[in-house]
């Protein structure tokens, strides 16, 4: 097979520009190769016409070499760009068709460096990928240790994922999150602590004095709840507080160098990273990662001017339709628009294209900061991208309220993006309303952070916690938390990636053929069953211990604190009112402190699915309703009691300049890496 076969066979594709590469392994035994005869060098091929001819560019050679790639700035670090890889498992609707057979655009991991000279310093990584992982935040600490001791650690160190559900899969431990990658993935893996570590490496190394101004406002269109009728069953005077259902402000921080002048930002806003669908194939950042690449263009322009693709221009690209949508009139329309789509020209990647690029970098002054934009997730539990609503595929009318169903399925009832039915159009839109806000918020910025840098870190083992509410009778009673499980609703998706079969979501009773699959896995026990009402039991995974642990028990929680901004690391996803009351509980320990560090202006910030992950947050009313996300609210439903009492533990320890006590690190670790397989997995990425 040469070089021509290869141009006829992506010449007669209708859409060359990213194809599978085992099409062109089928290509290549229909003319009589084997694949052992045949050396796959070519990872991904980018086609255009230019003057009527075609060219291909080899992008990857020999093996994928990872997804990450890192670029630097100031105390804030880009790492090189994620490389496409073939064939991976991606994470985030668990679906086990959905392959990576290209990209999109690549992937990065963002961290900024805050630190006092002499004194505390605080990490943060912003990471295009779907959610942290603690195993890849173990092997990255274990690096960082091994360079610089105990300057970083897990306790003032956090890594944040943006949440995009079309990253790669399969470098997360606990079973229930590498079923459909079918085991752990060794490339997504390494690639991930390489970035990371490279990423806070250069970051480490570029620290320069300089100050940081916080800004706050409201971004009206880019999200919307998924689950209003959860949402609704919080208590009306606590929703009369609020404008929205979701939460509209984005926090922005603006990092200026004394030197160089601006040289970066990072902010933190809530919804989903869904706008790209379930049937999705290349590797993407999805609307986050899109916003931070529109701002990082934005800021590099010689004019610094906006510059975003208008309407006008954006109507003229040919659209690529979802298989989700349904055959209808007008779908061969569609597809026959679909097929008319043609990649970009690319650039060429010769030694004349480096050597242009080395003149025109030699041109700018040699030691300026590259700009470094980060849009990180917060409590984006319930808040959806796709804000034009949801609708019945087969009909075109509105999903059924309470449980997102259309006649009785699930799998009919989708959100539709802005962009619909183009979900790469909904994705530029998405980001491109977060990038205009961004950079209002940016140029806009005028406080100035002031104060200490420091930082508090714990371990909590959720499976069995005393917690202590308020006793509707007055005073306070104890109540606990669960062993982890999934409900019957966690099956049924959600409106942006419904499941299968006839789960549906808002159930809090089950069935009985369910019931009876489940049973051959693990029956739970009574004790778990009324620890876990209302919900219906799908899965008990924090009893299923074999091979090994199936879901996390013992979590990380952590505080940032830089001046008067303070960062909760939360481990999962908080839905919109969970979150407001964690950030209200918090606040309400930083302002009353004895020291008066805090006042009302203080900047109360969820860094969502940082350092591990472990699903849902929920209100205990929320979880009431067994919708998706109360579903997979694991540890029953004072989850969110549990998970406010460990954070005002932290924000006390915090302004009184106390420690916090935590499990003891060892046996942490044990229980993380107690069992041979999970062994099997440290052997393997040593």
């Amino acid at each position: 097979m040469d070089w021509n076969d290869i141009c006829r066979f992506v010449d007669s594709s209708k859409n060359p520009a990213v194809f599978h590469r085992n099409s062109l392994i089928k290509h290549a035994n229909a003319k009589g190769k084997t694949n052992n005869q045949i050396q796959l060098f070519v990872i991904l091929i980018s086609c255009s016409t230019i003057n009527q001819e075609k060219y291909f560019y080899v992008i990857a050679e020999g093996k994928c070499r990872g997804l990450i790639k890192k670029y630097s700035g100031y105390f804030l670090e880009h790492n090189d760009e994620i490389e496409s890889t073939a064939d991976v498992n991606m994470m985030g609707y668990a679906n086990m068709k959905q392959i990576a057979s290209g990209v999109h655009f690549r992937l990065r991991a963002r961290t900024f460096i805050v630190a006092e000279p002499n004194g505390n310093r605080v990490v943060f990584v912003n990471l295009d990928a779907c959610m942290a992982s603690q195993l890849v935040t173990i092997k990255v600490l274990e690096r960082l240790k091994a360079r610089y001791g105990n300057l970083y650690t897990e306790k003032n160190v956090a890594i944040s994922g943006i949440h995009t559900h079309a990253g790669p899969g399969g470098y997360l431990q606990y079973i229930v999150y590498i079923i459909t990658s079918l085991g752990f993935v060794r490339q997504s893996f390494d690639v991930l602590v390489d970035g990371i570590e490279e990423s806070i490496v250069q970051a480490h190394k570029s620290l320069q004095p300089g100050s940081i101004y916080v800004n706050k406002g409201e971004l009206l269109d880019a999200g919307v709840n998924r689950s209003p009728s959860a949402h609704l069953n919080n208590p009306a005077e606590e929703r009369s507080k609020y404008k929205y259902d979701v939460d509209k402000d984005m926090t922005l921080l603006k990092f200026v160098d004394d030197e160089w002048g601006p040289v970066g930002s990072f902010n933190w806003f809530a919804t989903h990273g869904t706008s790209m669908s379930r049937t999705n194939s290349l590797i993407s950042g999805d609307n986050k990662g899109a916003a931070a690449r529109f701002m990082e263009d934005w800021f590099d322009q010689d004019s610094g001017e906006v510059i975003v693709s208008d309407e006008s221009k954006a109507s003229g690209i040919p659209r690529r339709v979802s298989n989700i949508i349904p055959v209808r009139n007008n779908h061969h329309e569609l597809l026959e628009l679909a097929a008319s789509f043609q990649s970009s020209s690319g650039k060429s990647a010769t030694r004349f294209m480096s050597l242009a690029r080395r003149v025109r970098s030699s041109l700018r002054r040699a030691d300026r900061p590259r700009f470094v934009s980060a849009f990180c997730q917060s409590n984006c539990g319930d808040v959806s991208p796709n804000v034009r609503g949801t609708f019945c595929i087969d009909t075109g009318l509105p999903c059924d309220f309470n449980h997102s169903t259309c006649e009785g399925k699930n799998e009919l009832c989708y959100g539709r993006g802005p962009g619909y039915p183009d979900e790469f159009e909904s994705t530029r839109v998405i980001g491109d309303r977060q990038f205009k806000k961004a950079v209002e918020l940016f140029n806009n910025a005028s406080e100035q952070l002031e104060g200490k840098v420091d930082y508090r870190h714990t371990y909590v083992d959720f499976s069995n916690l005393d917690v202590t509410i308020p006793n509707q009778g007055g005073g306070t009673k104890i109540v606990k938390t669960c062993p982890a499980a999934m409900g019957f609703a966690f099956a049924a998706g959600t409106t942006d990636g419904p499941g299968a079969f006839d789960f549906k979501q808002g159930d809090d009773k089950g069935n009985a053929f369910w019931r009876l699959v489940r049973n051959l896995l693990k029956r739970p026990k009574q004790g778990q069953v009324d620890c876990q009402h209302p919900k219906p039991i799908l899965l008990d995974t924090g009893e299923m211990k074999k091979p090994y642990d199936w879901a996390p028990s013992i979590l990380p929680v952590q505080i940032l604190r830089i001046g008067q901004l303070v960062i909760l690391s939360v481990p999962g996803e908080f839905t919109t009112m969970a979150g407001r009351r964690l950030r209200d509980a918090v606040r309400t320990v930083l302002t009353s402190g004895g020291r008066k560090e805090f006042d009302e202006n203080v900047h109360v910030v969820i860094a969502g699915l940082t350092n591990t992950y472990s699903q849902y947050i929920t209100t205990f009313e929320e979880y009431q309703i067994q919708r998706y996300e109360g579903a997979s609210t694991l540890y029953g439903p004072h989850t969110l009691s549990a998970y406010i009492q460990e954070f005002k533990k932290l924000a006390a320890a915090l302004i009184s300049g106390l420690s916090v006590q935590s499990a003891d690190r060892k046996a942490i670790y044990d229980l993380y890496f107690s069992s041979i397989a999970a062994r099997s997995i440290l052997q393997v990425v040593e």
